[in-house]
């Protein structure tokens, strides 16, 4: 099966990985990875890696902070590169936060690297200041982290982690809030009250987590509601997330300052900032919103994944269409148009063929379908594959 990494957005820190710093309008490839062998995407704030079938991770982007996993020769590099200190691993899931980043192998070992100002990257060796101040450095390699615990999933917030055990708990450490709110904390904590979780999302300073029997919880942060109680006031410990009752919640995402559920029917749901449309409300409704409502605009398109970023958003179709909405520059769209939207709108995915498949007259019959959506800061990655009209042909007639 061909398969394609495609990119948008915007490029200033490499995070597109096509070689060039340039902001992108319209999706395009990015060419240095095998991609017929790509497992998953991530996009960061500003960076982005890919795991690789074999377990193999690479990473792209800014690198002032060792967030790609080895130390920085420059500040931003366009250009994914393996990272080599986790080669004897086979990673199966990761994700970046603010500036930090983690990883799980397929033994359900954590590990963790970049920003380490609050403890986000876990435990290391007490390090003091002349003032008797836990000094924490930066992590530009890869380390193990929450060794105890046998990791399921990785979360990583602003400043502070996540992860989902294979015993269905959640453990947290680094700064959950906003400096001075509360006491960062290097060592994992179990966030008591969930249990039989299956699924964590996390934002920049909030958290979601889907529990088997599809009831949802939030905690963290909630300025703009995006923990969906009904108001705006922070949670330390879960809380259900009210207005999703009567509906079966198969997968959640969570933005900045936004949230998002989508259930077995193919409907989504979103809360929490409205600024610049990222809910997908449409051009006249860019409030906020306190607890989740149908996004009305996307009925009928059976949604099987929505990826949430910074100010925008993107929902992925059953028969492999994306549609983006929110913030438009940058070009983080990816339709051509710089222009913010609350109204979702189709990506096209306009690269070429894969050369290998041409018929005599060179023109390959098919087009690219999408597989997997991945939000970030200001851009959006995507995993692509090729489906020839035959191949489609033959599926109308399954």
């Amino acid at each position: 099966m061909a398969s394609n990494i495609i990119a948008w957005g915007s490029g200033e820190d490499g995070q597109l990985g096509i070689g060039t710093n340039e902001d992108k309008e319209w999706v395009c490839s990015v060419k240095a990875l095998p991609s017929q062998h790509v497992r998953s995407v991530v996009a960061g704030s500003r960076n982005s890696l890919a795991i690789l079938n074999d377990g193999k991770l690479f990473t792209w982007g800014w690198n002032q902070r060792g967030t790609l996993g080895h130390p920085a020769e420059t500040k931003t590099e366009n250009i994914p590169s393996q990272v080599k200190a986790l080669s004897h691993a086979h990673i199966v899931q990761a994700a970046i936060g603010g500036w930090h980043c983690l990883a799980v192998d397929d033994h359900g070992k954590a590990y963790a690297w970049g920003g380490n100002e609050y403890g986000q990257c876990g435990e290391e060796p007490e390090r003091k200041d002349d003032n008797g101040r836990p000094l924490r450095r930066d992590i530009v390699i890869p380390q193990p982290c929450a060794p105890k615990l046998s990791v399921r999933q990785v979360a990583a917030g602003g400043t502070h982690s996540v992860v989902l055990t294979r015993e269905g708990h959640v453990w947290t450490w680094g700064q959950p809030w906003p400096p001075g709110d509360i006491k960062q904390i290097s060592v994992p904590v179990r966030v008591q009250g969930l249990d039989n979780i299956k699924l964590i999302a996390v934002g920049a300073f909030h958290n979601l987590a889907l529990q088997e029997d599809g009831t949802l919880w939030a905690w963290g942060n909630n300025e703009y509601g995006q923990l969906g109680t009904g108001d705006t006031q922070p949670r330390s410990q879960p809380v259900p997330v009210q207005g999703l009752s009567g509906l079966t919640v198969v997968d959640i995402a969570a933005g900045g300052w936004h949230s998002t559920a989508l259930t077995d029917d193919g409907e989504v749901y979103g809360w929490g900032r409205g600024e610049h449309g990222r809910l997908g409300f449409g051009d006249s409704d860019k409030s906020s919103k306190m607890l989740p409502q149908r996004v009305q605009l996307l009925a009928g398109e059976d949604i099987v994944q929505v990826s949430c970023g910074g100010t925008h958003s993107v929902a992925l179709t059953r028969d492999g269409r994306i549609f983006s909405f929110g913030r438009g520059d940058h070009g983080r769209l990816g339709y051509g148009r710089k222009v913010t939207t609350g109204q979702p709108m189709e990506v096209p995915i306009d690269i070429p063929p894969p050369q290998n498949l041409g018929d005599a007259d060179g023109e390959a019959e098919g087009n690219w379908i999408a597989k997997l959506v991945a939000c970030g800061g200001r851009h959006t990655l995507a995993i692509v594959e090729w489906k020839d009209d035959e191949s489609k042909a033959e599926s109308i007639h399954d």
